[in-house]
């Protein structure tokens, strides 16, 4: 189950900071959202962001459901592992006019780590590698769409 609260969070913070140092994040629309509604308006693990500012990143993010709206709006929806791309898949299927190309995040990844696992029953370190996974995938995926 996504929550919006671990893996997405950190992803989303990850990549609006590599599109801010990269000069180009005016030509991103950057959030993240989960595919139930069990934390809407909660803020990220204490844990995910601790270990953002360790890496000298601070967000403002609140956990949202993703909307239809979003496979309409957004052109990449990343998720985190397989049930999330199919729950995607599935929402997508229901909305007219989907424009939005659902991948697994970790398909960008160099190390290829396919699936980036939810820490939320694990401990800091779990957290640091969501974040590295994450810089990787997000790296790439960048270096891809600029």
């Amino acid at each position: 189950m996504a929550r919006n609260i671990c893996r997405s969070p950190i992803a989303e913070a990850v990549f609006r900071k590599m599109a801010t140092d990269a000069g180009v994040v005016d030509k991103w629309v950057i959030d993240s959202g989960a595919t139930t509604d069990w934390n809407t308006g909660s803020s990220p693990d204490a844990r995910g962001l601790a270990c953002l500012r360790t890496h000298g990143i601070e967000t403002k993010h609140r956990a949202r459901q993703v909307t239809k709206e979003d496979f309409m709006s957004f052109d990449y929806i990343l998720c985190m592992d397989e049930s999330n791309l199919s729950d995607l898949k599935k929402k997508a299927n229901s909305v007219k006019n989907s424009k939005a190309k659902i991948e697994l995040l970790g398909s960008y990844d160099p190390e290829k780590q396919l699936i980036i696992k939810d820490p939320y029953y694990g401990h800091e370190e779990d957290f640091e590698n969501v974040y590295e996974q994450c810089v990787r995938c997000c790296k790439v995926f960048l270096e891809n769409n600029s």
